[in-house]
């Protein structure tokens, strides 16, 4: 059995990636990083450092959360979104979303760090933009005081609107685009009582993920496109053990669609009703991280027996390691571990396992072993329907042409679909005017116009179609001449390059041509372009012009 690379990982590519990304390449910052503490940066996310060397004057205490005025929580979830805003959802999930507010005291704002790497790369990286932040806030915040804590700093709550809409912010909690915290109460008014979860299990569930309270069944709006895939996380939720035929169950599909839903709902379900079974989810990207922690402090062992020891482990976006050897050699061995003690797994991606280009072959056989469901892009009947239900949670009267109007205008995904909606909401509240069509159409005219933009594939086929002078039935027939068979090559390559199609999604729009051949084509006309500077313009004009 291969182990893990040395600790100085001198050869490992994840550790490349670590340092560009995590460390940087600055010298000094990476020495930094070797000298800190291993109990201070553990590897198990949201575990605060024990050291107390900073902070120890500090009035903020996790028991004194009363400190924290409305106003300047309100404040904070702004400057947190701007921040999102600013660095990038990456960013801002690995270096600033595990800061935790405290309070403002004497112009300052106090706000907790878990470790004193993480305290020193903030301070150096992001504080003065968050300091700027503050400052337009402004409610008086003139400085930041970063502390090192081994407590749990006040957990932030949902970002609230002020004034006379408090009432209706109450009931759309999700205008921020922050992940809620589990929340042990909502879960057992869900599930039933789950008192009886052992302490350990809980410390082993923070290993992974926070769960989102809005993902669950219940929330979940099944149509067509992707009644597979809701069928079979029901299946796995209830069942008190490894399904049969469906492990690992992989669900893929394109972005928006409705994959981390499911994965967390599974988890919601298992643990209110079967408490005592562990379940771990969280990204790949979490995954490689950890893995790499652990490589750094020689703590691999600890490691192999955190996630070889659950009984349902759950990888979203799991294309993440591609290209990563040696995480993929730890994630390899891992799901082996698993399945050998018949425990379950679910995993998602944005592609099928065929299509998983950087995946070791022996992975890819591996994640399509068990039951591979595909959540296909939306139909109108579905997105009216998810529309209908979450403007019934928002308790708001919506109007049913505008539903039926946003359910015809905003096909990319349910994640911007539901966004839309309380856009619209939220717009109607604040200024206090009716919702109709022609206030949905001025709040959301960006959102319209870029979406009315969208290329598809049946755009990319007229265009490619009408720059080589051939029908537009010869992209679907089977006929090999060049004169067919190379324009038929760039519109798949286009397809491949400028929607978000599938592999498999864009053969069958070819007249039901296989993955591969589509696979055949991408790289075909990738080499062609680098040896021909005609073909390659050719391309570069076509694209051009249906993005214009």
């Amino acid at each position: 059995m291969a182990l893990c690379p040395d600790p100085k990982f001198s050869e490992s590519e994840d550790v490349d990636f670590l340092a560009n990304n995590l460390l940087t390449r600055n010298t000094e910052t990476r020495e930094m990083a070797k000298r800190e503490n291993a109990e201070n940066f553990t590897y198990v996310p949201k575990v605060y450092g024990t050291s107390s060397s900073h902070g120890s004057n500090n009035s903020f205490g996790s028991n004194n959360s009363s400190a924290i005025s409305s106003d300047s929580l309100a404040s904070w979830e702004r400057v947190c979104d701007k921040l999102r805003q600013t660095y990038g959802e990456a960013i801002y999930r690995s270096w600033l979303s595990p800061l935790e507010f405290a309070g403002v005291s004497g112009g300052k704002a106090v706000i907790y760090v878990p470790t004193r790497f993480m305290r020193e790369w903030v301070s150096n990286h992001y504080l003065e933009t968050m300091r700027r932040f503050w400052q337009l806030e402004g409610v008086g915040v003139h400085a930041i005081d970063l502390m090192v804590t081994p407590r749990a700093a006040p957990v932030r709550s949902s970002a609230n609107f002020v004034g006379n809409v408090s009432e209706f912010s109450n009931k759309t909690d999700n205008f921020s685009n922050k992940k809620h915290e589990p929340d042990a109460n909502k879960v057992r008014a869900l599930y039933g009582n789950s008192s009886g979860v052992d302490s350990s299990l809980e410390a082993l569930e923070q290993a992974g993920a926070a769960l989102d309270s809005r993902f669950t069944f219940d929330n979940f709006v099944v149509g067509k496109p992707n009644e597979l895939a809701f069928a079979a996380a029901r299946r796995v939720a209830e069942s008190p053990g490894v399904v049969q035929g469906c492990n690992p169950l992989f669900l893929y599909g394109g972005v928006g669609l409705g994959k981390t839903h499911l994965m967390h709902a599974i988890a919601w379900h298992i643990r209110g009703n079967n408490p005592n079974r562990r379940v771990i989810y969280l990204s790949a990207e979490q995954f490689m991280y950890q893995f790499i922690r652990a490589l750094r402090f020689n703590d691999t062992i600890a490691f192999k027996e955190q996630f070889r020891s659950v009984d349902v482990l759950m990888v979203d976006d799991v294309q993440f390691i591609s290209g990563k050897d040696s995480t993929q050699e730890e994630f390899f061995h891992t799901f082996n571990a698993l399945v050998e003690q018949n425990k379950q797994l679910v995993i998602s991606a944005d592609r099928s396992p065929s299509d998983l280009e950087g995946l070791e072959e022996r992975v890819r056989s591996r994640l399509g072993w068990g039951l591979v469901a595909d959540i296909n892009d939306t139909s109108y009947e579905l997105r009216l329907g998810i529309l209908q239900s979450k403007a019934e949670r928002l308790s708001i009267p919506v109007p049913q042409k505008v539903l039926e109007f946003l359910a015809q205008k905003i096909t990319s995904n349910i994640r911007e679909l539901e966004g839309a909606l309380n856009r619209v909401v939220a717009h109607a509240a604040l200024i206090e005017r009716e919702i109709n069509l022609e206030t949905t159409n001025d709040v959301l005219k960006d959102l319209l116009r870029a979406n009315d933009r969208k290329v598809t594939v049946e755009d990319i086929q007229k265009a490619v179609a009408g720059h080589y002078h051939i029908k537009v039935s010869d992209m679907h027939s089977g006929r090999r001449s060049i004169s067919v068979a190379r324009p038929r090559q760039i519109a798949m390559y286009l397809a491949k390059q400028l929607t978000s199609r599938s592999l498999p999604e864009i053969g069958r729009k070819f007249g039901g041509k296989d993955h591969t051949t589509v696979m055949h084509a991408i790289k075909r006309v990738e080499e062609l372009c680098g040896k021909d500077s005609e073909m390659q313009e050719d391309v570069s004009l076509l694209s051009r012009m249906l993005q214009s």
